[in-house]
């Protein structure tokens, strides 16, 4: 079963976290024009799952995720690099590509 035969809310989110998995992250990564899925990519991706699935539906702001990406990768990690990987909002575009269900908040900060 593939992405577009999950069933999915009005902006193409998951409405159900369980239909995931990594090949269905990377077919909404392609509908969202980013492509081949990366290492760093992943990261903050299960790293969103994480945080929703095991810390009670936390759904972490763009500075939070940077601060979480500088101790995974060992470098600091900027906006901008959360930006360069997902283009159209981290905070949002990521949580998509993780299957979670969109987030409410305004803005990354």
């Amino acid at each position: 079963m593939g992405y577009g035969d999950i069933e999915k809310d009005a902006n193409g989110f998951l409405v159900n976290m369980e239909d995931w998995n990594q090949d269905i992250a990377g077919e909404i990564a392609a509908v969202e024009g980013i492509g081949e899925l990366t290492d760093r990519h992943l990261d903050l991706i299960n790293y969103l799952r994480d945080e929703y699935i095991n810390n009670a539906g936390v759904q972490p702001n763009e500075r939070t995720m940077a601060k979480a990406m500088s101790e995974v990768w060992g470098e600091k990690a900027s906006s901008k690099d959360l930006y360069t990987l997902f283009p159209m909002q981290p905070s949002k575009q990521a949580a998509k590509i993780a299957g979670l269900p969109e987030s409410k908040r305004k803005g990354g900060y």
